[in-house]
This record gives C-alpha cells, structure tokens and sequence, in this order.
C-alpha cells in the first residue's frame, strides 16, 4: 500500500496569511490526505485543528523551530494536542552545521528534545537542508548525526536538498530504513538559488525514492519552499502526480 501524501503548508503561507480557511479548504479539494504546520498565520492552533478535523485532514508532524526544550516544549505540545499530531519536526540553520563541535552540539539539543518529547508520548524527528549533506572537515554530517543520535530519533528526510547536496536521495531513504518515516517532496533543478517546480517536472528520481522507502515509508510530503509557477497549482500538479505513481 502506497503511503498518504501531505502538503507542508508553509508552501502556501503566503495565502493562508490572508485566508487559511480558504486555503486548507483548497488543499483539501486538492486531494490531500493530510497537511503538516509550520506555524499557524492569521489563525490559531485551535482553530486550525478543528478545521483540519472537519475536513479530514490528518496532520502527521509540526515543524517547531527551534528544537523545543525545557519550558518551550509545554507550549509545543499544547499546539500539537490542539491539531491532533503526534510528531514534532525540528532543525538548526546552516551555522549550527559548520563545524564537527557544532554538529556534535546539535545533537545534543536534538537528543534532549526528543527524550523530552518521547517522554511525553510525541515522537521527534530532523529536518534537513543541504548542509547535512555537504562534507564538513572530511566528514558527512548525516553520517556524523547517525552516530552521536539516539536511535529512537528519526528523520524527516527532505529529499530534495539531499540531492541538492550531492548523495542520491533514494541510497539515503534506503540506508535510514525505518528512521525516515517521513519524506519531503519537492523538485526542481537542485540548485540552492534556484526555485522549485511542481514535482515531477524536475530532475528528481521519484520512482526510485519511493520504492526505496517502500515498507517503511508512513507519509510523502510536498513541499515547495519558492516556485517558479504559482504555487497552488504547482501544489495540485504535485498531488496528482504522486497519486498517479
């Protein structure tokens, strides 16, 4: 069975800052399963989540930046028991990845947000970008981040910006396995100055990615960062051409 495909609806911040019920409600028509947060512009937690559970929407991860430790994760898990999602989503900018040290802290934060998260019944996983997927001093820093991680964290497994980086994306969904429930979904031409097209109308080996994942992918996730074409019918070309592999 294939996996639900989502939105990240930081595609479409743009127009949910002027209307987001309009908005979801056109993500939904779309086709969408379900959606993932990144913030909640012109609305709240607790309005979105009732919109998304009138629509059907389930939300499978929040993006919540930065990693929510201490006295931030009450407030995250107030907005995830508001939207119903069992999974935070979090990362660090190009600067925490510029050295090995950094990397090393990075993972420390990582690690004590998702003890702190697992405590509490959510799950916890890392976003990437490119530089995960650059060397730094010799070294990968994924590979790195597979050695100093706990095992139970997971990743979110942006497929793009790997390619963007340079490894095959498909390898590395392979090589993570059950880690990497989550895959991101854009496309374009891999190059960081670049926007992106509606997937399937750039360079990325979606058939490969997808059976990579196969057996231990839960959700595939669109996300459109910038795009060349308005980004909601770059949205609705992207769904039905996941739909149609």
């Amino acid at each position: 069975m294939s996996a639900p495909i989502a939105l990240q609806l930081y595609s479409v911040r743009e127009t949910l800052a002027k209307d987001f019920d309009g908005v979801v409600r056109q993500v939904a028509a779309m086709g969408y399963a379900g959606v993932e947060t990144a913030g909640f512009p012109s609305t709240t937690p607790q309005a979105a989540g009732k919109l998304f559970k009138s629509l059907g929407l389930a939300v499978p991860s929040a993006h919540i930046l930065p990693p929510p430790v201490g006295a931030r994760l009450a407030e995250a898990m107030d907005t995830l028991a508001a939207i119903g999602c069992q999974c935070i989503v979090s990362g660090f900018g190009r600067d925490n990845f510029k050295t090995l040290d950094d990397i090393k802290r990075s993972c420390d934060v990582f690690n004590q947000a998702n003890a702190e998260a697992r405590a509490r019944g959510v799950a916890f996983a890392v976003h990437n970008h490119w530089w995960e997927y650059e060397p730094v001093e010799g070294r990968l820093p994924y590979k790195v981040m597979l050695e100093l991680l706990d095992p139970t964290v997971l990743f979110e497994v942006d497929t793009y910006w790997v390619k963007t980086g340079g490894p095959d994306p498909a390898a590395v969904v392979k090589e993570l396995g059950g880690r990497a429930p989550l895959l991101h979904i854009k496309d374009g031409p891999a190059i960081k100055t670049e926007p992106m097209v509606a997937v399937g109308e750039g360079v990325m080996d979606f058939p490969a990615i997808l059976q990579a994942g196969a057996g231990h992918t839960e959700w595939l996730i669109v996300e459109l960062d910038r795009c060349a074409t308005d980004m909601h019918e770059a949205a609705a070309k992207s769904y039905r051409y996941l739909a149609g592999l």
